[in-house]
């Protein structure tokens, strides 16, 4: 029996990639141009291998593929923790700098483990 916890279908988000690829008329050479990936990383993933943490965020951004579509799980996912989306939401407003998204975000954690009703 497989584990329960996540794993990332490559195989599934390469053929997607090369969706988006062909329905741009480009060449793996111009998707890693275009991506800032490596032309070997490109080759590795269509021999089943799995691209880096950067490599798979470079290729979401450019295909426009959400990268969590493609966790594949037999246990139900759970709604994430609201600090957590808080925090997600922080960082990536791009009215903020890092250093005021993680103030932020400090702020928020001590406000809420303050607020927080305790079961």
């Amino acid at each position: 029996m497989e584990p329960k916890a996540g794993r990332f279908d490559a195989e599934a988000f390469f053929r997607a990639l090369d969706g988006a690829r062909q329905a741009r008329e480009q060449t793996w050479k111009e998707v890693a141009l275009e991506s800032g990936v490596s032309a070997s990383t490109l080759t590795r993933m269509a021999q089943g291998r799995r691209p880096d943490i950067d490599g798979l965020a470079a290729l979401a951004a450019w295909s426009g593929l959400s990268a969590d579509d493609f966790v594949r799980s037999d246990a139900e996912r759970p709604e994430p923790d609201s600090l957590a989306m808080i925090s997600t939401h922080l960082r990536a407003d791009k009215n903020l700098t890092a250093e005021a998204a993680a103030a932020l975000d400090d702020v928020v954690k001590t406000a809420y483990e303050h607020l927080r009703t305790k079961d």
